[in-house]
């Protein structure tokens, strides 16, 4: 008689001891599943955050660039179109050999100016490694435990 009347507590509760093993368990992976999707979620809008901050400095960086860049050009114009007719005079050499001496400095500058901007190109990197890194780890991880 006592056994039943465990048995029946345990009926009214709505618990069956095979059930409530299951039960959790079920609820326990539910739980994984959404955690790993939300923790997907929030590495998407990091990552998106992260972009739009990268864009943005580099949108302010680009504005400045462009500002010095016209000044200097006209600035560096004046100076290129005046010094050539400043060597003929000072050097009293012919008319050509002024100019000729200029371009070759103008060439010789601008190689090495190319050669330095494509050197620090190459070690430009404009993605957002952290991030990317993280989100890699997290998609392995799920899928490995997945199995």
């Amino acid at each position: 008689m006592v056994d039943t009347q465990v048995a029946d507590d345990i009926r009214q509760v709505g618990l069956a001891p095979a059930d409530a093993g299951h039960e959790t368990l079920t609820k326990l992976i539910s739980g994984i599943a959404d955690d790993a999707q939300r923790l997907i979620h929030q590495q998407y809008q990091m990552l998106r955050a992260e972009v739009r901050e990268d864009l943005r400095r580099t949108k302010s960086v680009v504005v400045y660039l462009g500002i010095g860049s016209v000044g200097v050009a006209v600035g560096f114009l004046f100076l290129l179109v005046s010094a050539p007719l400043f060597l003929n005079w000072a050097l009293e050499l012919p008319p050509w050999a002024g100019w000729a001496i200029i371009g070759a400095i103008g060439i010789l500058v601008g190689g090495i100016a190319l050669y330095v901007g494509n050197r620090m190109f190459a070690r430009f990197n404009p993605l957002p490694d952290k991030t990317l890194n993280a989100l890699e780890e997290n998609l392995s991880w799920i899928a490995n435990h997945r199995n």
